[in-house]
């Protein structure tokens, strides 16, 4: 394989990885702009997903379409089952409170996921064959058509929901200001639920595309949740297409550092990027001045 040819895998394999980290990293940022939450338990709904999907095609014995469409329902349940016991009861707790209770969540989660499913690793089948695709030198799996796919119908419904349909500006109102947006009779609280349940089920959908590459086991959710969040970070928190293009940036920079430099630093370099973010441009690179976020 030529060198440009040798580039273009890594592209390729970036823009994959890339679409994963964005779509997470879209959960972190829908529940922030309604709430101001950081939910770092967003990367077990990453792991729920896979895992889930896979009890329910080899334990339950269910068809593979079928398992994913009830996978994502159960996360979102759980998701929504989050919200309703661990951050609704709070009355003005402070954001450092709630990133904490965040964090217990996801170490919960984890360790019931693995006294359920034990420490191994699972995989998912793929869902359109194994067999390697070439494009221009390069080959690419028929999962990766399939991330791309669907992380694209997913933005373009996001797109229609927040802007379109009347949830969605009353989400939108919430993130601009919560208390206004109570008095003109929008339930903020429905509102927030509501990004729970929209960010849970677009990180166990994540976890489910990515698992027939990547594999899952119960403690796969804690470097994709925090590549997501770099990828939120990186794009901007307040903005929902920031998180994708930071996930995007994210995923090819860490595939061509893994390619061209070593292997080992590929996980490095999502933090370095992040650094170099925070120090250059704290709001990201989508972010608008006249938003500010404590």
């Amino acid at each position: 394989m030529d060198s440009s040819a040798q580039i273009f895998q890594y592209l390729l394999s970036g823009l994959a990885n890339g679409a994963i980290y964005g779509l997470i990293g879209f959960g972190f940022a829908i529940i922030f702009n309604a709430t101001g939450i950081i939910n770092f338990a967003q990367g077990e709904f990453v792991m729920l997903g896979g895992m889930i999907t896979v009890f329910l095609l080899h334990g339950c014995h269910l068809p593979l379409y079928f398992s994913v469409f009830l996978a994502v329902f159960l996360t979102l349940a759980i998701g929504i089952c989050f919200e309703r016991l661990a951050i609704s009861p709070l009355k003005d707790a402070s954001p450092i409170t709630i990133v904490i209770i965040t964090i217990g969540a996801s170490i919960l989660i984890r360790g019931l996921s693995m006294l359920i499913w034990g420490k191994d690793t699972y995989a998912l089948p793929s869902f359109s064959g194994d067999a390697a695709i070439n494009l221009k030198g390069a080959t690419i799996m028929p999962q990766h058509l399939w991330i791309f796919g669907i992380t694209v119908v997913i933005i373009f419904f996001n797109r229609l929901f927040f802007y379109h349909t009347i949830y969605g500006k009353a989400m939108r109102a919430c993130s601009v200001n919560p208390r206004a947006a109570g008095l003109v009779g929008i339930n903020v609280k429905v509102m927030v639920l509501l990004s729970f349940a929209i960010s849970s089920a677009l990180g166990a959908l994540a976890g489910i595309i990515i698992a027939p590459i990547t594999m899952t086991s119960y403690d796969v959710g804690i470097m994709l949740g925090l590549k997501g969040f770099c990828a939120a970070i990186i794009g901007g928190m307040g903005s929902g297409m920031g998180a994708v293009l930071g996930g995007l940036i994210l995923g090819i920079l860490e595939s061509l550092g893994a390619g061209m430099i070593s292997a080992s630093y590929k996980d490095a370099i999502a933090f370095v990027v992040l650094l170099a973010i925070l120090f250059f441009r704290p709001g990201g690179l989508l972010s608008r001045r006249e938003i500010e976020r404590v």
